[in-house]
């Protein structure tokens, strides 16, 4: 296990594209499993969106680490800062730019909306893939949850956060539109998903809901944790959101990603 000292921290403007710019967030001095899962959980991890390596670094610090952990984001500047900084701390741990199109943080012709994750089927025991899905639109959604199932084992689980509302409260949405966008020009900026489209999405799937933690401020990032139905934990309804009101506003695109990393 690495300290924390010896482990290097990504520089201050890829922390702050990422969400929270405070070293600590980085650490994990306690070398205990990230999100209190069990250890077993860890044989062999998928970091979807691993961006500048916060997860895994963490991990790499846990008392176990993952036998296979493998990390892959669309940023190429934090993919390389991974692969230079904290690769080379463990062999099992490797980075993969996931080069698909992006406007604000992979832009470039010729790219393609998506691309299967780089793993063969029932490649991990964990999936993650913390402020993914709340930048990703409804059809790439559904894309990314099906390459979930599939690279998932069968009794593997998948850590994601989600930006939810209820649509019964939106009346004049019809019923294939399950998304809300905040931003006209980069609706990658957030998205905020139907709780009940999820439930079913995911149920199709063969997988559901086992563990949710509801955002620390009222309609931000809910932390699920999703199993397949089939490995027998029992499935949960989703509690209300109570928390307490505030603003978190998700980072500004940038004009020029390059510059990054």
């Amino acid at each position: 296990m690495s300290s924390s000292t010896e482990l290097p921290i990504p520089p201050f403007e890829m922390r702050q594209l990422v969400g929270p710019t405070d070293i600590a967030a980085f650490g994990n001095p306690s070398g205990a499993p990230i999100f209190g899962l069990d250890e077993a959980r860890f044989e062999s991890v998928g970091d979807f969106g691993c961006g500048c390596g916060r997860l895994a670094r963490q991990m790499l610090m846990q008392h176990a680490r993952p036998r296979r952990y493998v990390g892959f984001d669309l940023h190429p500047g934090m993919v390389r800062w991974c692969q230079q900084n904290l690769a080379p701390h463990a062999t099992a741990f490797s980075f993969t730019h996931h080069d698909v199109d992006n406007k604000s943080f992979n832009p470039g012709e010729g790219k393609p909306a998506v691309l299967p994750m780089p793993a063969d089927d029932g490649a991990f025991s964990l999936v993650i893939a913390l402020s993914v899905f709340t930048h990703t639109i409804e059809s790439h959604a559904e894309y990314y949850l099906r390459e979930v199932s599939r690279v998932l084992r069968d009794d593997g689980e998948l850590a994601a956060s989600f930006f939810l509302f209820d649509k019964k409260y939106f009346p004049m949405m019809h019923d294939f539109q399950n998304a809300l966008y905040i931003n006209l020009d980069d609706p990658w900026n957030a998205v905020i998903f139907d709780r009940g489209w999820l439930e079913c999405t995911l149920r199709d799937l063969g997988l559901g809901i086992v563990r949710a933690q509801p955002p620390g401020v009222r309609g931000h990032q809910w932390l699920l944790h999703i199993r397949s139905i089939a490995a027998g934990q029992p499935i949960v309804t989703l509690p209300d959101d109570e928390g307490p009101f505030g603003r978190i506003p998700p980072p500004m695109p940038i004009a020029d990603p390059s510059t990054v990393g």
